[in-house]
């Protein structure tokens, strides 16, 4: 009988894990929350006939 190796795979890092500090992760959500949020401002301009400041009070 031969003593077989233990063959573990290769540890994967999830793209879309939660993660802190400046790591490729955290700039996938940053691209992703930022997408949303002028997809957003976007809709709000095109449904009030506002821009966005207007729509708010700011402005």
């Amino acid at each position: 009988m031969t003593n077989a190796t233990k063959v573990t795979a290769p540890v994967i890092e999830d793209r879309n894990a939660w993660r802190w500090g400046f790591t490729p992760q955290a700039e996938i959500w940053n691209g992703r929350l930022a997408m949303i949020g002028f997809s957003a401002a976007a809709l709000i301009e095109l449904f009030s006939g506002q821009g966005f400041l207007h729509f708010w009070g700011i402005l």
